[in-house]
This record gives C-alpha cells, sequence and structure tokens, in this order.
C-alpha cells in the first residue's frame, strides 16, 4: 500500500473508509452526530418522538429517519440495517427499581434496552454500543441486567464490556458520567481500547460561554465568566410528560446558583446591557441559561439546530449523549473495526 493509500484509509473522513451504522433511540442527535464526526454513516436512525426526528432531519437532510417505537421496529423491513458496522443507542435512562424486578416486563427503560439486545440477533452488526447511566455499569442493582444481556451476547457470539466515561475528561464542559456498553463479534473486542480522556485542563462555564454571555451587550459578562471557573453539573433533561425546562434536581440547582446562575429555569435569550446581576438578590439577581448555551455544554456545536419550543428544544438537550464524548467513543469503536 502506498503512503497516499494509508494515509487515506486512517482518515474517517475518507469515502474509502467511511463506515455504516443504525442507530435506535436516536434523540436530538448527540450520539448520530459524533458518530458521524468518526467515520460513521448511518443507514437509518429511529426513535419514538417526532419532534427528536424532526430535528435530525433539518440538521441532516440526508440522513435516513424513522419515527417509531422500538418494541414495534421489524428489521426485515428495513433491511438495510442487515449487517453493519455499528448499531448504537442512546437509551432512556433505566432504573434501580425496574433492574431488580427485571422479569415483571413492566418498566419501559427496561423492555427497551432488552429490545435493543434482541435487535442485534436480526441486525447482526460486526459492534454494539449502549451508552445508558453509570450505574448500571457499577450498581448490584442493576446485577440482573447484566447478566441478561451476557447471556444473550454470548450465546450470539459477541465479547463485550462495560465501562464509565466522564464528558469533562473529553472537552465537554460538564461533570457527566456515561454508563457504556460496547460489544464485537468474533476477536474484534481484541483490538478495543476504552477511550483516554484528553490530557488537558478541562473546560469551564465561563470560557464555554462567556462570548455568548456579552452577544446582548450585558457588561458584566466578562465578570461573571471568571467567577465560572468549573464546569458545570450534568445536564438533566427530565420528564417529557411534565414540568418545565430546568437544570435539573435540588443539588445542581445549588451548583448553578454558586456560579451565579438561575438553575430553576431556561432563558429565552441571553442578559441585554441593562441586566444587573447580583447573586445575593437570589433568583432575580442570577441570569438562565438558554437552551442553545446548554447545548454548548454538551459539546454541540454551535449550528446544530433544535426544533420545537424552548421546553422541547431543552428536553433534546439534556437527555443528548455529548457529541465529543460520542467521538470519542466512535473512534475506538472503529479502530477496533479496522484493526
Amino acid at each position: 500500500m502506498s503512503h497516499e493509500e494509508t494515509a487515506r484509509s486512517e482518515t474517517p473522513d475518507s469515502p474509502l473508509n467511511r463506515l455504516r451504522s443504525f442507530e435506535v433511540c436516536a434523540g436530538g442527535g448527540g450520539l448520530a452526530l459524533g458518530l458521524e464526526r468518526a467515520g460513521f454513516d448511518p443507514v437509518l436512525l429511529v426513535d419514538n418522538r417526532t419532534i427528536a426526528c424532526e430535528t435530525l432531519r433539518v440538521n441532516r437532510p440526508g440522513w435516513k429517519v424513522l419515527v417509531g417505537d422500538l418494541l414495534d421496529f421489524a428489521p426485515e423491513e428495513h433491511r438495510e440495517v442487515y449487517d453493519v458496522d455499528l448499531l448504537a443507542a442512546g437509551l432512556p435512562r433505566v432504573k434501580a427499581t425496574a433492574a431488580i424486578n427485571r422479569d415483571r416486563g413492566s418498566d419501559r427503560e427496561i423492555e427497551v434496552l432488552k429490545a435493543t439486545i434482541m435487535l442485534v440477533h436480526g441486525v447482526q452488526p460486526r459492534a454494539l454500543l449502549i451508552e445508558n447511566v453509570p450505574a448500571l455499569v457499577t450498581k448490584d442493582a442493576y446485577a440482573p441486567v447484566r447478566e441478561f444481556i451476557a447471556e444473550e451476547l454470548t450465546h450470539l457470539g459477541y465479547r463485550h464490556e462495560w465501562f464509565v466515561v466522564n464528558a469533562a475528561d473529553h472537552r465537554v464542559p460538564q461533570d457527566r458520567d456515561q454508563g457504556v456498553l460496547v460489544a464485537f463479534k468474533g476477536d474484534a473486542m481484541d483490538g478495543f481500547r476504552v477511550p483516554p480522556r484528553v490530557v488537558e485542563p478541562p473546560i469551564t462555564v465561563g470560557a464555554a460561554l462567556g462570548a455568548s454571555m456579552a452577544a446582548r451587550g450585558w457588561p458584566q459578562a466578562e465578570e461573571w465568566a471568571a467567577q465560572a471557573d468549573r464546569v458545570a453539573p450534568t445536564l438533566v433533561g427530565g420528564s417529557w410528560d411534565r414540568g418545565g425546562p430546568d437544570l435539573g434536581p435540588t443539588g445542581s440547582k445549588r451548583a448553578w446558583a454558586r456560579m451565579g446562575v438561575d438553575g430553576a429555569t431556561v432563558a429565552d435569550e441571553v442578559p441585554g446591557p441593562d441586566f444587573h446581576w447580583d447573586p445575593e438578590l437570589g433568583r432575580a439577581g442570577m441570569m438562565a441559561l438558554t437552551v442553545e448555551q446548554a447545548a454548548r455544554l454538551q459539546g454541540f456545536p454551535s449550528d446544530w439546530r433544535f426544533v420545537g419550543g424552548k421546553t422541547a428544544r431543552y428536553r433534546q438537550v439534556g437527555h443528548a449523549s455529548p457529541p465529543p464524548v460520542a467521538h470519542a467513543l466512535g473512534l475506538a469503536v472503529r479502530a477496533a473495526l479496522t484493526a
């Protein structure tokens, strides 16, 4: 192989070296975007929420996107998914009580997780990548689920590994642990390495959002950014069925308050020139983040658009997999597949 051919084979963007993926529970596109950067082109993306599918179509008109329930998905009706290089899923967050009682079949999150594993039977991907809560990897309450997955994957000839990654270790300005499962058919598992953390100081909230805070002429933007000198707490999307947008539970709101941010709501726009920032006044003296700023804290590029009203857009952002983490995972999976 010539030097030029070698260089092209090592570049994910090379047309000769793109791999095929199939993604379920695709959401607002964080996992798909990161995998695209790592050299995976989706043959199909599936999500049960119309608004999320609209977001995917707006940003990538060339992607084939299907609105559908994973529990009803029939691979034989979408033959393009057969034998893809990667089956990927950013699944709804499972709960420990459901893990303990997995045989009851009453918890949707567990059913979706099990359906993804069973999908391997029909699709037969070369690799599997699932992202979920870190407790799924580390807690005894989830042992029955891990045992079920191990039995199914071993039966199908796959070897697998569980691990936890933190988004802040991959240039995402957020303290966000993610539980990850990877599996490979045959011996490709031998070539897989968990993505190493980036050996650089983490990106702080102030560094990530300082410029956007000043966009409407707020004179205290630089002062605010200087004291927002840490990564963000984990963004939580919240329930699709109730409530408005906020930045997470009580502990997260307190962490935001220490940076002078009102975490109990999401703003329509960044502060203007007349806003007086004084956290000692409580919420009245603190500004809230916009959906676009929350997306930046998840590692989305500024040109990625989320469709819908403010609450629907924030839900998509908060539930997403950070694209830089997906990129790192995708590169690691790709390296194992092409070794």
